[in-house]
């Protein structure tokens, strides 16, 4: 069950309601915490990997943009939209099993844009990608 801040507004929990959209879903993302400053999910390797065997590079981005996104979403609350900007990553180690967990904190959080790091670790702790995103909070209402 998904840990959310105790403040969080209900059309924002009905809008996380399709567990971030059906690509995390299909990539078995698990959220554990979300909040606009801090978030934690994890996702399996099996089922995310390259020809290889490894985790694919796009897996640890899907991972970090998803965390980042719902991060900012937060963030901006029920009258916005985060909209992905810019993102990059930092691949510095491979892995082929077992699950790996991104933990997203807040670089920046402005009226209207944010920025988090997502760190994505093994289950021994070791870092495996660093991904830096910003989003842009679009006024809807």
């Amino acid at each position: 069950m998904t840990q959310y801040p105790a403040d969080i507004h209900p059309d924002l929990l009905a809008r996380f309601s399709n567990k971030g959209g059906a690509l995390p879903v299909k990539m078995g993302i698990e959220y554990d915490i979300l909040g606009a400053d801090y978030s934690v999910a994890r996702m399996p390797v099996e089922g995310n990997t390259q020809v290889i065997g490894i985790l694919h590079g796009g897996a640890h981005v899907v991972l970090g943009e998803s965390l980042g996104s719902l991060s900012s979403a937060i963030h901006g609350g029920p009258d916005h939209v985060a909209v992905g900007i810019e993102i990059n990553a930092t691949h510095s180690r491979s892995i082929d099993s077992g699950w790996v967990t991104g933990t997203c904190r807040a670089i920046s959080l402005g009226r209207t844009l944010c920025t988090h790091e997502i760190v994505i670790t093994d289950e021994a702790g070791n870092r495996l990608s660093t991904v830096r995103m910003t989003n842009f909070l679009k006024k809807i209402r």
